[in-house]
């Protein structure tokens, strides 16, 4: 039979006010205006999605901080390459970032930033003439920095803030390990054997890296065993961090320490697999809340920062 179309005179509607409905007046935008204040900018912000979501993550990082809880920085290199150095060790000195893990490049762009007040090469132009990675003073400091450090039982962090610290370098001063050193911070650093320019450089010993990096594996662990009421933030690593995060965490949990209430963040310009599922869900399937920040690093975590200072202060 051909079918006909429906009859909708017994259709069933419901008065509007009587609906459920997810925004309301209160929760609108604030209209902006020249110079106003950023707490009048924040508190403006419509009370909507990602909007609310890093409010959300601002108040949480301000209730674990008031309550002693840890708030751990996992992160890739990208944000040191976009300038967010002096961000991280304000929130450092300021006490909220209590603790860094990293991958292996950060140490990179820490030191070159440094040591010569600049960074990030042209990869696709030297890759053409196999010039790429080659930087002398860049593999020669830092694997001669993780040598020396595991020659004195330190991890790969501690091994290159150390040296930073130590050094004559002109702009030290800009060096988010150096700063952990400085602050008696954990800085974690961990590895993937040939992903990293410093590789390449002869001066390179994989028995010495993987040392340094097997030490910070187990002080990650350490840190993330006392997560508990904490707030663990993932910034720009889509692979190795949220691996290492998950491996560290189960470990911690194993040992038999209590890490249960925790809240996650995963924040990139895009929500990659790996962070999604070993950032946010699975870490919190038994407890605690997870936000997933999307935007660029160099105008959100400056943006999540100010709100983290904001919420502090109105506690």
């Amino acid at each position: 039979m051909k079918p006909k179309p429906l009859n909708l005179k017994k259709v069933k509607t419901v008065p509007l006010l009587n609906r459920k409905s997810k925004v309301e007046l209160a929760r609108l935008a604030s209209l902006p205006r020249a110079g106003m204040s950023f707490a009048e900018f924040w508190a403006g912000l419509p009370d909507i999605l990602a909007a609310s979501d890093i409010k959300g993550v601002a108040e949480a990082v301000a209730r674990a901080r008031a309550a002693k809880r840890p708030v751990v920085l996992g992160m890739g290199a990208h944000p040191i390459k976009v300038g967010l150095s002096p961000v991280i060790m304000d929130l450092m000195r300021r006490g909220i970032i209590t603790a860094l893990a990293t991958n292996g490049a950060a140490i990179i762009h820490d030191f070159e930033l440094s040591y010569a007040g600049c960074t990030s090469e042209d990869v696709a132009q030297e890759l053409c003439t196999g010039r790429f990675g080659m930087a002398k003073e860049t593999g020669s400091f830092l694997n001669r920095a993780i040598k020396n450090g595991v020659k004195k039982g330190l991890g790969l962090g501690e091994s290159v803030g150390k040296g930073i610290a130590e050094s004559r370098f002109p702009h030290k001063d800009k060096s988010i390990f150096a700063e952990c050193h400085r602050l008696g911070l954990p800085a974690t650093v961990h590895v993937s054997i040939g992903a990293d320019i410093i590789h390449m450089h002869p001066e390179a010993d994989g028995a010495a890296i993987g040392e340094a990096s097997m030490r910070d594996f187990r002080l990650f662990a350490s840190v993330l065993a006392g997560l508990d009421g904490g707030v663990y933030i993932n910034l720009g690593s889509a692979v190795v961090l949220p691996e290492v995060f998950l491996k560290a965490l189960n470990l911690a949990r194993n040992l038999g320490n209590k890490v249960k209430d925790i809240t996650t963040v995963n924040m990139d310009f895009i929500q990659h697999y790996r962070p999604t599922v070993n950032v946010l869900k699975r870490p919190t399937m038994t407890g605690g809340k997870f936000y997933a920040l999307t935007g660029h690093h160099e105008i959100m975590f400056p943006l999540l920062a100010a709100g983290i200072l904001e919420s502090m202060s109105s506690r």
